[in-house]
């Protein structure tokens, strides 16, 4: 393999340096390094952070490649400046099996543009009724296990659930939603959902599932992460349980971390998700949470649809919304700028703690010697602005169309191999 030399760089936002990248790993660290024979990466004035990783995202292959296939979102993934995803479960057929989540992960390299690892279902089709086969699928490699998009609804269910998890050492993952609380919801309870007329999804539905997975995680010693956490009380039912000893870890997405249930008033699906929006006083909690660490990671949610499943009226479109390319950006507007995170906080939320609560050895290591060379080269200064139609995913129901927003991708390395530059993605040569 040709040697990588990134010069000039700033790790974490530090002082330049020059990297040598051999054999996938990071060789050197210094200055005015040996530039002879070796592929260069120029970094000047660049913030270099070790790779995104995902733990929250949906590539819809097998069966909804019309919105978007492993191809597609993995490109979204390398410009976003992501080196591993998390692939959720809710396809069709449901990666409900090991021979599913093979598929998945077959793809994925395949591709080769991001490490994608597949999210095994918690329960047979999602349909919350009977467990598949945790054991089997943990034993072929997979580490996480969702219904996401559903939430594990029957206590029994989830507590059998949590036990093996701790057999496995595993992790399940929640989308905290009591159904019953939201039967026919359409935006959050409050005061903008009244004056649309839209029925209302209220919070309490959210924070009574966590609370009672993180009793059963208590209970079972188990690793419980809670998707999407949008709610300023959720964030209080968190710190006591982690406060108490219970190995929970949570995620907030970028849109919930910047947009509002104000957004709402035009009526325009792109909008609609599920956790849905909420308010500015639930939005300044999540900011303040991932500062403190309460919640632990960022994960982008990333879900797209098709237009026909989106440019239809609010009550019938999909919930969900691009994430992987804005989520950089999104971060830096919400968390950095403001001063809540520094470059190492950001590369902690983006990187670090996402890859050690999906076990993954070799992703958000620290930028050393003999270190995986999984890299995002990050450039601060720049601007741009957001429109679906350019952006690499099938789809483009982008809730920051139009924005222009802060901080650009440069470049992405994959085990030393650049997969995308310049917002361009680099082909796999195999």
């Amino acid at each position: 393999m040709t040697e990588l030399l990134i010069t000039g760089a700033r790790p974490y936002g530090e002082d330049p340096v020059d990297l040598l990248v051999r054999d996938g790993a990071i060789a050197d660290i210094g200055s005015d390094l040996d530039r002879n024979d070796r592929e260069l990466l120029d970094g000047a004035g660049l913030i270099l952070l070790p790779g995104f990783v995902d733990l929250h995202t949906h590539l819809r292959e097998p069966g909804g490649e019309e919105s978007e296939d492993v191809a597609t979102g993995s490109a979204a993934a390398a410009l976003g400046g992501y080196t591993a995803v998390f692939a959720m479960p809710n396809t069709q057929p449901v990666a409900d099996t090991d021979v599913l989540c093979a598929h998945v992960r077959r793809r994925g390299a395949e591709v080769g543009l991001v490490d994608v690892h597949p999210v095994g279902a918690v329960t047979v089709g999602l349909d919350g009724l009977k467990m598949a086969e945790l054991g089997t699928m943990a034993r072929s490699g997979v580490r996480m296990f969702s219904d996401d998009g559903r939430c594990v609804h029957d206590p029994l269910i989830m507590r059998r659930a949590l036990e093996y998890a701790t057999a496995l050492d595993v992790v399940i993952a929640q989308h905290a939603e009591d159904h019953r609380l939201t039967a026919g919801a359409q935006a959050h309870e409050g005061v903008v959902a009244a004056r649309l007329g839209l029925a209302g999804w209220p919070a309490a539905a959210e924070e009574t599932i966590v609370a009672r997975d993180c009793a059963l995680a208590r209970e079972a010693g188990a690793a419980l992460h809670v998707c999407h956490v949008s709610s300023a009380r959720t964030v209080d039912v968190l710190r006591a349980a982690k406060a108490a000893g219970v190995r929970v870890t949570a995620e907030v997405t970028p849109h919930h971390l910047l947009l509002t249930d104000a957004a709402l008033t035009g009526y325009d699906p792109v909008h609609k998700v599920n956790p849905p929006l909420r308010t500015g006083a639930d939005t300044t909690a999540m900011r303040a949470a991932l500062a403190e660490g309460v919640i632990d990671v960022v994960a982008t949610d990333h879900a797209p649809h098709a237009a026909q499943y989106k440019d239809t009226e609010w009550a019938a479109a999909r919930p969900g919304m691009l994430g992987l390319q804005t989520a950089l950006s999104v971060l830096v507007h919400t968390m950095v700028e403001p001063g809540l995170l520094d470059w190492r906080g950001l590369a902690r939320v983006l990187s670090e703690r996402p890859a050690q609560i999906g076990r993954l050895a070799d992703q958000g290591r620290p930028i050393a010697v003999g270190e995986p060379a999984n890299l995002t080269l990050v450039d601060p200064d720049g601007v741009w602005t957001v429109r679906g139609t350019t952006l690499a995913s099938r789809s483009s129901n982008t809730p920051f169309e139009g924005m222009r927003l802060p901080a650009t991708v440069s470049a992405t390395v994959l085990r030393g191999r650049v997969t995308a530059r310049d917002g361009k993605v680099l082909a796999h040569d195999g």
